[in-house]
């Protein structure tokens, strides 16, 4: 039978039971983006904005007359955004029911809020009240506000969350490149066994290639802009003619730190948000190669899961233990990617002076870093529950002595470009022995001896095992550094 109506709708319950994986299931390991990229955080941010613009321009006294603001008012003002609540949230949803602007709704609670601080003053302090109140959002359209806000918050997410996430496992998995640096593992190319390397070096290959987008993204610029309506300063230069607006303008955004956009529309372009989550949702496609590379080395028997795993891996088969942090990995870094990816496709462009699908689009960065969040949280913790089983890595490379045809090859050929006779057509004959077949050490030994090399060159490779064929693996792992 189809699955029956609940008797009260759980839309209906409280505490409100949330739609999304992250605001429920996963809230714990993404809470601290709400402090960022919430709406409530939205508000906030723009909160924060109104008030030192309201400030910028009472201290540079850009409109000749009107009134300035005690020290003690100024910390009054700046104490409502950080002691942003509960109440604060609710009565912005109020003022927003009946304005139907978000940012109309901001500029109102701030005026009221200012008309509360200067009311103990009488008639002198409703006067400057009124005054002041006409200098909120004064000369801008709702984007001054909204992208100043948003890079404020985007800049504060990635650096205050994100970024430490990512570094710490950067460095969780080069501190494991560097413990097994020196553990030889057979490579595959294709899925085929290929010239061996070490387990350290190929977890240094992933963790050399993070820490290249993490610079990318360490290095990001946040872009600001306050210009007006179509981004002319019109409405400023009308007001007052005698002010420097643009390097009032750029003095403003580089106060709230970040840099200043000189040359835009309507909006900011967005084009630093492209960029960002660009980087970003490059970083994530290394870490899900990661997490497969992983999963596939746990598969193989070259890691166990020992750690962590008291859970159930499977509901009916005891013995198993599922690489389930490295999958729930891959599912958040696709998720992440698809909204990373549509971000950047769709920001950077804007009909004419604006269109307002930015206002939905913006409101997923959110959702697009809590899944990339999430899943360095998982494949953290799945990093942390293996140990190397370095006997199953040996026992592979002992079944694959065929990938020493490559060495034995390569010292012909060295040998044949000396003038060394008998070295023809090495690789030809090094196919021969070992193509289709698998071969061992006497084999191998046979075929070296019968070669007839230089002594120093045939007791080198007879005494060269899959496991001593690394090259220079270990040192190579050196390169991470101890950063």
């Amino acid at each position: 039978m189809p699955l029956p109506p609940a008797r009260t709708p759980l839309a209906e319950l409280s505490p409100t039971i949330a739609l999304g994986a992250l605001d429920g299931r996963y809230r714990g390991a993404v809470a601290p983006l709400v402090d960022h990229l919430s709406e409530a955080a939205l508000n906030r941010a723009r909160l924060h904005v109104e008030v030192e613009w309201l400030l910028h321009l009472v201290q540079h006294e850009v409109v000749a007359g009107a009134p300035g603001l005690s020290e003690q008012e100024r910390s009054a003002l700046r104490a409502l955004v950080v002691d942003f609540d509960a109440d604060a949230i609710d009565e912005l949803r109020a003022i927003e029911a009946e304005t139907v602007h978000d940012v109309k709704a901001v500029e109102y609670f701030l005026r009221g809020r200012l008309t509360a601080l200067l009311a103990g003053s009488g008639a002198e302090g409703a006067a400057r009240a009124e005054a002041l109140g006409q200098l909120i959002h004064f000369a801008c359209t709702s984007e001054d506000i909204n992208n100043t806000s948003y890079a404020l918050m985007v800049q504060g997410a990635v650096q205050e969350v994100w970024l430490p996430r990512a570094r710490a496992l950067v460095g969780q998995l080069a501190a494991m490149a560097r413990d097994l640096a020196e553990v030889p593992l057979l490579a595959h190319t294709h899925g085929q066994p290929a010239t061996p390397t070490t387990m350290g070096k190929e977890l240094a290959v992933l963790a050399h290639r993070l820490r290249r987008q993490l610079g990318r993204v360490e290095g990001a610029a946040y872009l600001g802009k306050l210009n007006g309506a179509t981004g002319t300063y019109g409405a400023h230069v009308e007001a007052v003619p005698g002010a420097d607006w643009q390097r009032l303008s750029k003095d403003f955004v580089e106060h709230l730190g970040l840099t200043w956009n000189p040359l835009t529309t309507q909006i900011e372009s967005h084009d630093w948000q492209a960029e960002l989550y660009a980087d970003v949702a490059r970083f994530n496609r290394i870490l899900h190669n990661l997490a497969t590379d992983v999963w596939t080395y746990i598969s193989m028997g070259y890691f166990a899961q020992v750690r962590g795993q008291g859970t159930v891996g499977s509901s009916t088969m005891p013995h198993k233990v599922n690489p389930i942090r490295f999958e729930n990995a891959e599912a958040n870094l696709e998720v992440s990617n698809a909204l990373l990816d549509v971000l950047a496709s769709t920001l950077v462009t804007s009909r004419l002076q604006r269109d307002l699908t930015d206002s939905s689009m913006q409101r997923n960065a959110g959702t697009a870093l809590g899944h990339s969040l999430l899943a360095l949280d998982n494949v953290s913790r799945g990093l942390a529950g293996l140990d190397a089983v370095p006997e199953a890595m040996a026992a592979d490379l002992d079944a694959n002595w065929e990938v020493l045809a490559e060495p034995v090859q390569s010292v012909m050929r060295a040998l044949a470009a000396r003038g060394v006779e008998g070295m023809s057509n090495p690789y030809e004959r090094l196919k021969e022995l070992t193509r289709g077949r698998r071969i061992g050490q006497a084999e191998l030994v046979e075929f070296v001896r019968g070669l007839g090399l230089p002594t120093q060159e045939e007791e080198r490779l007879v005494a060269l095992t899959p496991a001593t064929y690394v090259g220079l693996a270990p040192d190579l792992v050196e390169h991470l550094g101890e950063a």
